[in-house]
C-alpha cells in the first residue's frame, strides 16, 4: 500500500497494491498490520455502505463531539469526494480538497477527526463504503452546507444538472455558523 499526503493536514490518500490478470483483480483495502506499520494505527468499530444514483450529493457530514476518523472508498461507480478542514488549530483550517474515487482507481481516502465529508456521484449506481473509528451518534451529527459560499467548493456539477440532495443536507450550517473543532 502506498500512502500519499493531501493538501490538507493529516488527510491521506491510500493506494492499495492491486493484483490484476485476465480473471479480474484482487486487493486488500484494509489490513490492520499494514496500517500499523505505515503509522496509521486505527481501530474501526463500524462499517457503513451507501447506494447512490447519478447526480446525488451527500454531505458534508461530521460528528462533534464524538468525531469519527473514516477510511472511505468506492466499491462500484465513481464519485467526487470532498473534505473540509474544520479544525481551528490546523494550518489548513477552512480549506477543502476533492478527490475522484472509483471502482477503477481503487483509491481510498483517510478522513481524520475534525473534517466535514461528502461526495457527488459521477456515475450510475454508486456503492460507497465507510470504515469508522467511532459509532454513529445522531446527537453529535452536524452538516456543513454543501454549497456554502465561504467554503466555496468547486463541485463538478454540470450547469444542466440539479443535484439530488436530502432536505437535511440542503439545510446544513454555513461555514460561519457551523460548530468547529479546536
Amino acid at each position: 500500500m502506498i500512502i500519499y499526503p493531501t493538501n490538507l493536514k493529516d488527510a491521506l490518500l491510500l493506494n492499495p497494491r492491486v493484483f490484476e490478470d485476465e480473471r479480474g483483480c484482487f486487493f486488500e483495502p484494509w489490513n490492520q498490520g499494514t496500517l500499523d506499520k505505515l503509522g496509521l494505527p486505527l481501530t474501526f468499530v463500524q462499517d457503513n455502505v451507501s447506494y447512490s444514483k447519478k447526480n446525488v450529493l451527500r454531505g458534508l457530514h461530521y460528528q462533534l463531539p464524538n468525531p469519527q476518523k473514516k477510511l472511505v472508498s468506492v466499491l462500484q461507480g465513481c464519485v467526487f469526494d470532498v473534505i473540509v478542514d474544520l479544525r481551528k488549530s490546523s494550518d489548513t483550517f477552512g480549506e477543502w480538497q476533492g478527490f475522484v474515487l472509483s471502482e477503477y482507481n481503487k483509491l481510498m481516502l483517510f478522513v481524520p477527526e475534525g473534517f466535514a465529508h461528502g461526495f457527488f456521484s459521477l456515475s450510475d449506481d454508486v456503492i460507497f463504503h465507510y470504515k469508522c473509528t467511532r459509532y454513529y451518534d445522531p446527537t453529535s451529527e452536524h452538516t456543513l452546507l454543501w454549497n456554502d459560499k465561504t467554503a466555496a467548493i468547486d463541485w463538478p456539477i454540470p450547469s444542466s444538472v440539479n443535484p439530488l440532495v436530502s432536505r437535511k443536507d440542503n439545510t446544513g450550517h454555513t461555514f460561519e455558523s457551523c460548530p468547529k473543532f479546536k
